[in-house]
């Protein structure tokens, strides 16, 4: 064959040759960021698997010890260190992802060393160089160096980079712990291609696995959160229809409620002794998933501890963690305007719902068994890794749609201290949403966006989530500015807000990215009083809102009288007189109904004024121009 014959050849068929050194192909991976224990996954033939390492151990513990040569242990490793080194292995450090150092969960028992004057921000303290605690790591940090120990692993199984990641976070974390999370993943040097929550990746697992449409609840309780999310499934489209939690709620507090049993009668509890406590209890856990007793039994410093525990007290040590979860899960379904027998299945996620009383609690909760037959510590990875291979487009495109919602609702404050809600609470994402605002003031350049996020009608009982200033306003009366406020909360729930004057185009942008998240106590407090007090929110919205209307309309009487004085008769001064100094009294009380009323009374009062000022303002355009010119003009 000739060099032209072979070229023509070459042109139709793609010849390869076996010898030839090919660029390996770069692999999406999803990733499920555990409290207590992480994974990741890919697709292959067209099907989910997680990524063991070289022990074939899929789960690796969230677990980081840092050493006093400057290194850092991830994982088993890092297990093996913490009895040793308490308070340099840091564990479960996901549940202190967006918190404040003066959150609640800094105060649990644990052998953490938290950083001082570190700001508002979590911080570890652990040991530097030669052992003295010189070296301060956050919650991101740690759980950076968990991404990367699992981007490792999967680049060591494919040959390969990896291509970009999707990473899991629970329904219920709030915009600053998304943010916080999505920061671990880029600091790992991860491209984070979504933000995934947990419970629509495991329907996600089951969904495409099951080929299953229904009304579906994903009860999660893993090591350190609890969601719950309702989700129907319907021919690949996957929409959540309302989601809850607690981000401080899970396994975690299991361990926790059995070592405080362990060492009820120790006085001194140093940092060693805790975290020996908490492995014993760990593992006792673990055993009574299988067993109705265990022998607990543990050594620290040379004093030996040694006790029996029966499911049933393990149970009751427990109890009150897991009924907690009972009131999330009403309210879910309440939301989505649905009741348990409307449910087509539960399915269990989280390896704290191997526990027996917990799968107890959800088939009493919801009338039926729950499904289980996917492994519950794997599927929130496995769902993660379809949506990744999804995204990266090397998966079916038109097998799924997944649309999420928000799980708290964002607003602006307005004059008054209330709250105008822009995006409610479980609206599907991604989602953009706008309003158009006016200025208050006459010649006013300037407009405050206050950016909240909450479920009550007044400012000061939702959560602040950022302040900035739109200036270059063109300066005219009150009313008249018209500004855009625009909402986009995209497929991760991160929140990006504009606002934009409409004459003149000026914009000002502000990507919502807060230093620390919501306490549990302020999402319960949130959620809970957003029904306990919803009739005093009401009656409390309307008094300020008059009140704001009671002001704006002095102020614009006011000036009007001044404006046009000789317009108002003696009469008239005094009747608008008597009828302002009402509208005052009333603003000054607490019945928006009066002062609705007393606004109304003004408005009869000052009608004379106002046509007396209409006419002025007529006569004044046409003085001088004929008919005919005003007639064209008005046609014009």
């Amino acid at each position: 064959m000739t060099d032209e014959q072979q070229h023509r050849v070459s042109g139709l068929i793609q010849v390869d040759d076996p010898l030839e050194t090919k660029e390996p192909v770069a692999k999406p991976i999803g990733i499920d960021l555990g409290t207590t224990f992480s994974l990741v996954a890919h697709v292959s033939c067209g099907r989910p698997a997680v990524i063991a390492d070289g022990a074939r151990r899929a789960l690796l513990p969230s677990v980081v010890h840092y050493r006093r040569d400057g290194g850092v242990d991830v994982g088993d490793d890092a297990v093996a260190r913490a009895i040793d080194f308490p308070e340099d292995t840091i564990a479960s450090a996901k549940r202190f992802m967006g918190k404040g150092a003066d959150d609640a969960e800094t105060r649990r028992l644990g052998s953490y060393r938290f950083a001082a004057g570190a700001g508002p921000v979590v911080r570890f303290a652990v040991a530097g160089e030669g052992g003295a605690a010189a070296r301060s790591v956050s919650p991101v940090e740690v759980s950076a160096e968990i991404l990367l120990a699992l981007r490792a692993r999967a680049e060591k199984a494919f040959g390969a980079a990896v291509g970009g990641a999707v990473i899991t976070v629970p329904a219920y974390f709030d915009e600053a712990q998304r943010q916080a999370t999505k920061d671990a993943g880029r600091l790992a040097g991860l491209t984070v291609l979504r933000l995934l929550n947990e419970p629509t990746a495991a329907a996600l697992a089951y969904g495409l696995d099951k080929k299953q449409n229904g009304l579906f609840a994903i009860y999660d309780l893993g090591g350190g959160t609890f969601d719950i999310s309702i989700l129907k499934l319907v021919d690949g489209v996957f929409q959540v229809q309302a989601t809850g939690g607690d981000t401080a709620l899970g396994g975690d507090d299991f361990d926790r409620a059995v070592a405080a049993r362990l060492l009820e009668a120790v006085d001194s509890r140093p940092a060693g002794l805790i975290r020996a406590a908490l492995a014993a209890a760990r593992e006792a856990k673990h055993r009574l998933t299988e067993a109705t007793e265990t022998v607990i039994e543990f050594e620290y410093n040379g004093q030996r501890f040694k006790t029996r525990l029966v499911r049933d007290e393990f149970d009751t040590l427990i109890r009150p963690w897991v009924e907690r979860t009972a009131a999330t899960c009403r309210r879910a379904m309440k939301d989505a305007g649905c009741a348990p027998g409307d449910l087509d299945g539960v399915i269990l996620v989280g390896g704290s719902t191997r526990v027996p009383l917990v799968r107890r609690f959800v088939r009493d909760l919801f009338g039926k068994d729950p499904f289980a037959d996917i492994d519950p510590d794997q599927v929130v990875a496995l769902g993660a890794a379809v949506q990744a291979d999804l995204l990266a487009g090397t998966g079916p495109r038109d097998e799924v749609l997944l649309l999420d919602v928000t799980p708290l609702s964002l607003g602006l404050e307005m004059m008054g201290g209330v709250v105008e809600k822009i995006v409610p609470r479980n609206s599907p994402i991604p989602t953009s949403a706008a309003q158009v605002f006016t200025t208050y003031a006459d010649a006013q350049t300037g407009m405050e966006i206050h950016v909240v996020q909450g479920e009550r009608d007044l400012v000061a009982d939702c959560r602040s989530l950022a302040h900035f200033t739109l200036r270059g306003i063109p300066p005219m009366p009150a009313g008249i500015g018209r500004v855009k406020v625009t909402f986009l909360v995209d497929a991760d729930g991160l929140l990006q807000v504009t606002a934009e004057e409409e004459t003149t185009h000026t914009a000002q942008t502000i990507a919502v990215t807060p230093t620390y998240g919501l306490t549990d106590e302020e999402v319960l407090r949130m959620l809970l009083e957003s029904y306990e007090r919803a009739e005093g929110d009401v009656r409390e919205r309307a008094l300020r809102e008059q009140r704001v209307e009671a002001a704006r309309i002095l102020a614009a009487t006011e000036s009007a009288m001044a404006a046009d004085r000789d317009l108002v008769t003696a009469e008239l001064d005094a009747a608008m007189g008597a009828a302002m100094k009402t509208l005052r009294d009333a603003a000054a009380g607490t019945n928006a109904d009066a002062i609705r009323a007393a606004i109304a009374a003004l408005d009869e009062v000052a009608v004379p004024f106002a046509e007396a000022r209409m006419n002025r303002a007529i006569g004044s355009a046409v003085r001088g121009k004929s008919v005919d010119a005003v007639l064209e003009k008005d046609r014009g």
